[in-house]
């Protein structure tokens, strides 16, 4: 229970610094009036509200005085939320606030407080038209990593892709002699020891991937590339430690270098093959609903939004597929006479009549649909599967099924 309560937490983690990073990303503000503040983890949390202090003074210099209101409103907005920190957390914090455009004229005040999943490293404060995100870009990218080997007989280069960054472990010169010139007996017995030499570099290659690459539990393959033919007898011929030869992704790439350009070379031709293994590891869900749907009974399966939540009400349901490009709200409506109802709705923004008396009513809680699910999943041990839309079973899903589906434990 612990386990599928972890995987769904970091799950969610990631889920919702994606979608806040969206929404940040899409903010343009009328003027000057939208503040970045990166605070990393040893920036004394006294030193930066010193620093707001000073950029307030210089904010009344400002001449439209609707700038001026709204860039000194921001300033104070985040104050009063770091005045909440003694100290910046261990990544440290990130708050985005600023007045952005509404419907007509109007404007609303928006303030996000990011904890990054990867540590912020220099102090920035910065106010323009649009949110500062590039610092955080990289982080929305899957942090999973792939071993990079890039070989041939010359040479070869060990390296780590994780997220859009390449860091190069080891780089090798083999010192294998290309060709010589030696005629009868003598050809033999130097053929012989360039294959001795070709087997040691190998095995020392071998043996670095094993150092580097074995004891990384998140490590979802290893890429092999290179001009030739030797990438492929490297892999055949069980140089690599059994484990590892389990990870190696095929077909084998090739690249035209095998040094630190090789290994960009590298990941750059395998985009479509990273991008297939995610799409892969849904389909196996995926597969698994439409092979339960199409039994006579509708087997272990269940799909729409209302029977997926009678089910996991029930705590029949052992996973839940939810597609990713999901953009709703789950609201909680109270109306005069006292009725409460929760709605499915595009936009919380807007009037809602109560099912029950057709009344107005009060929103009493609004949540992003997926949060409202994983809060639901915590409770009854129920692992939570989000679906990306890039895949045909992915795009079956958010079109025939409403993007929401389930894996049953027993039929109800």
């Amino acid at each position: 229970m612990a386990d599928i309560n972890t995987e769904n937490s970091e799950d969610r983690a990631k889920y919702d610094f994606k979608k806040d990073m969206q929404e940040i990303m899409g903010y343009r503000g009328r003027g000057t009036e939208l503040i970045s503040c990166y605070v990393p983890e040893n920036k004394p949390i006294s030193d930066v509200m010193a620093y707001l202090r000073n950029e307030q003074s210089q904010a009344s210099n400002i001449k439209s005085k609707t700038t001026m209101k709204n860039v000194t409103s921001a300033i104070d907005s985040i104050a009063s939320r770091l005045k909440t920190f003694k100290q910046a957390p261990p990544n440290g914090i990130v708050i985005f606030c600023g007045e952005v455009p509404r419907a007509g004229d109007q404007t609303k005040m928006v303030q996000y407080v990011i904890h990054p999943p990867e540590p912020i490293t220099a102090f920035l404060y910065r106010c323009d038209s649009d949110f500062f995100t590039e610092p955080l870009e990289s982080m929305m990218l899957d942090k999973k990593c792939y071993g990079l080997i890039t070989i041939d007989r010359s040479e070869a280069t060990l390296g780590i892709l994780s997220g859009s960054r390449i860091q190069v472990l080891k780089h090798f010169d083999s010192l294998v002699p290309s060709k010589h010139h030696q005629g009868g007996q003598s050809s033999v017995r130097f053929e012989r020891l360039i294959e001795i030499a070709a087997h040691e570099f190998f095995t020392k290659v071998a043996d670095k991937c094993t150092e580097y690459f074995l004891d990384r539990p998140e490590l979802l393959g290893i890429l092999v590339g290179g001009p030739g033919y030797t990438k492929e007898f490297f892999v055949k011929e069980e140089y690599l430690h059994h484990e590892l030869r389990k990870k190696v992704v095929t077909p084998l790439v090739d690249t035209g270098y095998t040094d630190e350009s090789g290994l960009r070379e590298l990941v750059q031709n395998s985009q479509n093959i990273l991008t297939g293994l995610q799409l892969s590891r849904e389909k196996v869900f995926m597969q698994r609903l439409f092979t339960e749907i199409r039994k006579a009974d509708g087997g272990l399966s269940a799909y729409g939004e209302q029977e997926v939540r009678n089910c996991l009400d029930a705590g029949a349901v052992d996973m839940v597929l939810l597609s990713d490009s999901i953009k709703k709200r789950r609201i909680t409506v109270q109306c005069q006479a006292g009725h409460v109802h929760e709605m499915t709705v595009n936009d919380s923004d807007g009037k809602f009549q109560c099912p029950e008396c057709g009344a107005n009513t009060q929103i009493i809680g609004d949540e992003d649909f997926i949060d409202d699910f994983f809060n639901k999943a915590e409770l009854y041990s129920t692992r939570i599967q989000l679906i990306s839309p890039d895949s045909e079973e992915g795009d079956m899903l958010l079109k025939a099924f409403g993007g929401v589906a389930a894996l049953l434990r027993y039929k109800l």
